[in-house]
């Protein structure tokens, strides 16, 4: 495995462009890479998820926050310059998508030399005594994927209340009060302080079983163009981050154990004249090719049934079946 130094680089649009970049063009197939990054205040917003209905708009405007949308799946996370994140870039081998523990286990264990229980609770929460301290995410391309988390070392908590909406229904199927009761900072659990930097130091060196083992893998001078101009063309661009807010006039949402799938469709004249998908579940492909397919659509469920019998619905929406996602959307 290389470790790939993003040279204390704090912009989360340069940070998830270097991730993509590494996804897209190392030979991950040979060695699968790890990244580091820690970003300056920024809400890191799900594939997947309706952006305008994830964030405190007025909080977000005025204290200067990134919103950036990545490309895996789940929900959205704050991130500041107490949260440190990892990314593990691998191969897809048919076995590790949705495998949460796989890659979660060796953060477990570096996190017990430091005298931290956490462990891996739900589908992809690390918690301590009971409290979430990291979320974890994937993305699946070509046979190549990566799976990223957060570490909440000393984040700015009465800032990730302010930034982030939650869904009620979220919370209460978790069956908390509030993010407040349920989130916490490593730093908290701590026998000894330290500074995030000796945080990140300690972690680096766990993974790679010993600082003497950590092979370096630097980024040439091309590479840095190539992503520096990924992060302009697709980290910095509204339409991809934020994108046009269609109004809908029938929107229904549920829960499932795979995550929270809500979707909005405009009808006309019986007709589906818009259609988009959102959520926090994790899947495979890009559900804009679903929309696509029930817009222009009889709204009545034999033709939407027809419209989706050629998706491989658990695939591309995170597991849930085909007459789950029907009984959803009609």
């Amino acid at each position: 495995m290389y470790f790939v130094d993003n040279k204390g680089i704090t912009d989360p649009r340069i940070n998830l462009a270097i991730e993509e970049y590494l996804l897209k063009t190392m030979d991950v197939e040979k060695d699968p890479f790890l990244l580091f990054y820690i970003n300056e205040p920024s809400i890191i917003i799900g594939k997947n998820q309706n952006t305008a209905e994830e964030i405190n708009t007025d909080y977000v405007d005025s204290n200067g926050i990134h919103v950036v949308r990545r490309l895996s799946g789940g929900g959205a996370v704050y991130h500041d310059l107490g949260n440190l994140n990892y990314s593990f870039i691998t191969v897809d081998d048919g076995n590790s998508f949705r495998n949460f523990r796989k890659f979660t286990e060796p953060v477990v264990r570096a996190l017990h030399s430091l005298g931290v229980n956490a462990e891996l609770s739900g589908r992809n929460d690390l918690i301590v005594e009971g409290r979430k301290v990291s979320g974890n995410a994937q993305f699946s391309t070509r046979g190549r994927m990566f799976s990223h988390g957060t570490l909440m070392f000393d984040t700015e908590i009465d800032a990730v209340v302010s930034a982030l909406k939650v869904s009620k229904e979220k919370i209460e199927s978790k069956g908390i009060k509030s993010i407040r009761s349920r989130v916490a900072n490593i730093s908290e659990f701590l026998k000894e302080p330290m500074t995030v930097t000796e945080f990140r130091s300690a972690i680096l060196a766990s993974l790679f079983e010993g600082e003497e083992n950590i092979q370096y893998w630097e980024l040439t001078d091309q590479d840095w163009e190539n992503i520096r101009e990924l992060s302009k063309e697709r980290y910095a661009n509204w339409d991809w981050n934020y994108g046009k807010s269609p109004k809908f006039n029938v929107k229904h949402s549920h829960r499932f154990p795979v995550g929270g799938i809500d979707v909005r469709l405009q009808v006309e004249n019986g007709i589906v004249q818009d259609a988009n998908i959102y959520g926090d579940f994790f899947g495979v492909g890009d559900v804009s090719e679903i929309e696509q397919a029930i817009t222009g659509i009889k709204y009545e469920r034999a033709s939407l049934d027809e419209a989706i019998s050629n998706f491989d619905i658990p695939k591309y929406l995170g597991g849930i079946t085909k007459e789950e996602f029907l009984k959803l959307i009609y």
